[in-house]
């Protein structure tokens, strides 16, 4: 891996760009924070950005765009079918991927739902190494029931293991043999989202995909934040590190037989996918799902102008010096908070810099969804927005009863190229003064509960008057400064 060092010796991420178009950003005063975020009803999905100074709740679609993405869009073939554009980013998945063609849709939900509705039937079990939430909704959606399989210690927030995204496969292996229910695919996740943006190395993967050939069942990877995962096998596995970028994707594409992915986090643009070879039984079927659900078959509900952005971003994601970005920040957050005590998820995952809400706020149950609270608190501290990766991201159990999450995580993600490290340190600052005054947060509880993905837009309010309570210590702290 490329290392840049300081005389000075102080260990920082160096950004591998330049600023050339900004966006103004306001930083409100606490009070009005405490207001604004109440009228959101404590669901920071619900605030406008402009009320907003560091936007960390998601990488989807908000990553920064370089100069040549920018230059491919006004170049674009805006033609509703065979447009030369669609055909230039089927050819960069090809180079990639080894697989002949792209199914493009409008982003990754939409590759999930067709993928769903072709494979999956009432009484089918998906393994896969970790779930997430969009790709469950659409498999119960189903009828189907979701296997997670991860390997030991991929739940443990501190774990010193390097690939906490592995499949255990041997779990994988007595569970395809002995299966008494169909099982239609295997579903890896790339950099498991759920868990803190976890790595799965080319070794698990390739020992996965061999079980799955020797029992005849189909392996399909969700690429959204393989670039991430490129990123630390790259560093991490010892028997990757003389390989390139590209080589290592080329040998984790040849590991699968169908990979989807969302051009909003993969691609640094807005979109999404299917790749499949020329041969697979899936692609007719898979053609006609894309046409009925996102569009033709060389727009898919995207923008052609989009389609050129992300050919050049695919190829841009080969870069060493461009997918590092992201982690290199994420690592240098995660040392920092660390460093002052601070309970975050370890080793550094990508994605985000993950808070161990169950830690943080030891003192509240899991029914008053302790992630969302630190995500409410943490807004009215600095005006900064992060997303709650917990029981409130589960549905209910079919009695009514909560499933409770195994990590409550506050995931403060780091969209790529966006931040300097002044921000970064800003944020930093903030939890830091959160984690001091731990003990004024409380709980949330809902005020209107959607059944499905209710942590889009279900509405909740505080327990109690700790949000006030926390915005008077923090005036307290730091005067008229916001």
């Amino acid at each position: 891996m490329q290392e840049i060092r300081l005389f000075s010796g102080e260990n920082i991420p160096l950004e591998r760009h330049k600023v050339r178009i900004v966006q103004k950003l306001e930083l409100q005063p606490v009070e009005e924070r405490l207001l604004k975020l109440q009228e959101a009803s404590n669901n920071l999905y619900l605030l406008k950005n402009r009320d907003v100074y560091l936007d960390m709740l998601t990488d989807s679609g908000v990553n920064a765009m370089s100069d040549k993405q920018l230059a491919a869009m006004m170049d674009a073939d805006d033609a509703y079918a065979g447009s030369e554009t669609f055909f230039q980013l089927e050819e960069k998945i090809n180079d990639l991927f080894g697989m002949e063609h792209f199914l493009p849709a409008h982003q990754g939900r939409g590759c999930e739902k067709v993928i769903a509705d072709l494979l999956v039937q009432d009484g089918d079990l998906l393994p896969m190494n970790y779930h997430f939430t969009t790709t469950r909704a659409h498999i119960v959606r189903c009828g189907g029931e979701v296997l997670e399989l991860l390997c030991a210690g991929g739940e443990d927030p501190n774990s010193d293991q390097l690939f906490k995204g592995n499949m255990d496969t041997a779990a994988l292996r007595e569970t395809l043999q002995n299966r008494k229910r169909n099982i239609p695919f295997v579903r890896m996740e790339a950099g498991a989202n759920l868990i803190g943006g976890q790595p799965f190395s080319l070794a698990n993967l390739q020992e996965t995909a061999e079980i799955c050939r020797e029992e005849g069942i189909p392996l399909i990877l969700d690429a959204s934040l393989v670039q991430d995962n490129l990123y630390f096998i790259k560093k991490r596995e010892e028997s990757c590190h003389n390989l390139s970028i590209r080589e290592i994707m080329r040998a984790i594409a040849d590991c699968c037989d169908i990979i989807y992915f969302s051009a909003r986090k993969f691609g640094f643009a807005k979109g999404g996918g299917i790749a499949v070879r020329k041969d697979s039984p899936f692609l007719g079927p898979l053609q006609e799902l894309i046409v009925l659900n996102e569009g033709f078959l060389t727009y898919g509900g995207m923008s052609v102008r989009e389609m050129a952005a992300i050919t050049v971003g695919l190829e841009e994601s080969m870069d060493e010096s461009v997918i590092s970005q992201g982690p290199e920040f994420i690592e240098y957050m995660v040392g920092e908070l660390t460093h002052l005590g601070v309970p975050v998820v370890t080793p550094a995952g990508g994605l985000g810099c993950h808070l161990n809400a169950k830690e943080f706020v030891a003192h509240l149950p899991a029914q008053q969804y302790p992630a969302a609270a630190l995500a409410s608190a943490l807004y009215i501290a600095g005006s900064i927005r992060g997303m709650e990766r917990g029981t409130l991201s589960e549905d209910r159990n079919p009695d009514g009863s909560e499933k409770l999450a195994s990590m409550e995580l506050l995931r403060l993600a780091v969209p790529r190229r966006v931040f300097t490290l002044s921000q970064i340190k800003y944020c930093i600052d903030r939890v830091h003064w959160l984690w001091q005054n731990r003990e004024l947060i409380g709980g949330l509880r809902f005020t209107r509960e959607p059944k499905i993905l209710r942590f889009f837009t279900g509405e909740l309010e505080a327990t109690s008057d700790w949000q006030e309570n926390l915005a008077v210590r923090f005036r307290q702290d730091f005067g008229d400064s916001l």
